[in-house]
């Protein structure tokens, strides 16, 4: 049984939504590539490598790109995660954590759309770095830090409401010691079709 991610705010329809205006769409989560195959088989076609893709997602887009890789940020702020978020997280259905939005652009094209939600556990001591990332990426933070392990990845399946959004997405949760933050990424179709 997929989690489902279906509380996620959107306030304009699909009608009034600019094409160009790329959102987080509401997720179905899967534990597993081969659970969510049996939904929708796309995610063992040419997605598979980016859904599975072990170390630093932002250094394998970057090594595809032909000039520049470069992160847009789109929102980021103290906001209330939805309720599947927090359920995963382990915190409040409430409580507000630092939620950071983030376009990850290949050669000046969006290709994969980034959201990370960071309990407010996360940001003391040296987490408070976590709130000033500006545009850098956030795997630059993770990956050079040995404090944080990444858990098994989630394959999800994206209710697409417009051409050209994520139709497929992965995320994990990182952890460090008794704190940990939720990073989601929806990958554009113009990245592996």
């Amino acid at each position: 049984m997929p989690s489902k991610d279906f509380d996620h705010p959107t306030n304009l329809s699909a009608a009034d939504r600019p094409q160009t205006d790329l959102i987080i769409p509401a997720t179905d989560w899967y534990d597993s590539l081969a659970a969510a195959g049996l939904r929708n088989p796309d995610v063992h076609g040419p997605a598979r490598h980016w859904l599975q893709v072990e170390g630093s997602f932002t250094r394998a887009l970057q090594s595809q790109c032909a000039r520049s890789f470069h992160v847009e940020v789109q929102h980021e702020g103290f906001a209330v995660p939805t309720l599947e978020e927090a359920r995963h997280l382990n915190i409040p259905s409430r409580q507000r954590a630092w939620i950071r939005e983030v376009r990850l652009c290949g050669d000046g094209t969006p290709w994969v759309l980034a959201r990370t939600v960071i309990p407010l556990s996360c940001l003391a001591g040296r987490g408070r770095r976590l709130r000033h990332l500006g545009n850098r990426p956030l795997g630059a933070y993770l990956f050079s830090s040995p404090d944080w392990q990444r858990g098994p990845l989630e394959t999800g399946l994206c209710s697409r409401i417009a051409p050209g959004q994520p139709e497929i997405a992965r995320r994990s949760v990182f952890r460090h010691n008794d704190r940990k933050l939720l990073v989601g990424e929806y990958l554009l179709p113009v990245l592996y079709r």
